[in-house]
């Protein structure tokens, strides 16, 4: 008897949101080119819209069709692939919506003054000083000595104020305010 012919059964004991289950792992291994993979219902598939769909479209990489008992989807027919593909919209516009929600948040927090992001590594008024020695002449492993400042923390405080040697050359004044802009890419609430 040809198993393939007929299917094989993989069971997961495990619910359906956990990344490390066996049984689909297995079934997923299992699987070639013409086969076909049902389930009983999506979330067996899938822990979310996203995972679901990035399953899915892994399987139709492969050349393997999906049929879902539950939904009645079945990727065989241009009904099934039709309403993959409205779910696939809506997992974009739900990641859409997030950002969206989020970005809106981290624009509110700034607008109260909230200021987001990895604290610095040296408070601003002892990186003030370190700046003014440094302009002086000061290299900056004398400076760690001094301040008690790794190297490390020194190299990456100076680079998010935007501070190099001889920019001060002119008699500009160094320092750092307590607000300085972290950057959108390092700002949460």
């Amino acid at each position: 008897m040809n198993n393939r012919r007929y299917g094989l059964l993989f069971a997961d004991h495990a619910s359906g949101s956990r990344r490390d289950r066996s049984g689909l792992a297995s079934a997923l291994a299992y699987l070639q080119p013409g086969d076909c993979l049902v389930v009983w219902k999506l979330d067996r598939l899938g822990r979310s819209l996203p995972h679901l769909l990035e399953t899915v479209n892994g399987l139709r990489a492969r050349g393997i069709a999906f049929r879902s008992l539950t939904e009645q989807m079945d990727t065989t027919t241009p009904q099934g692939e039709f309403l993959f593909h409205v779910f696939g919209a809506l997992a974009q516009f739900e990641r859409s919506l997030t950002q969206e929600r989020v970005n809106a948040g981290l624009a509110a927090a700034r607008r109260r003054g909230r200021q987001g992001g990895r604290p610095f590594g040296i408070d601003p008024e002892k990186l003030a000083t370190v700046i003014t020695a440094l302009d002086a002449g000061a290299t900056k492993a004398s400076v760690c000595r001094t301040f008690g400042i790794p190297r490390s923390t020194l190299v990456d405080s100076l680079a998010r104020i935007g501070w190099s040697p001889g920019a001060n050359a002119q008699g500009e004044k160094s320092g750092i305010s307590p607000n300085t802009d972290r950057g959108p890419d390092r700002t949460a609430v």
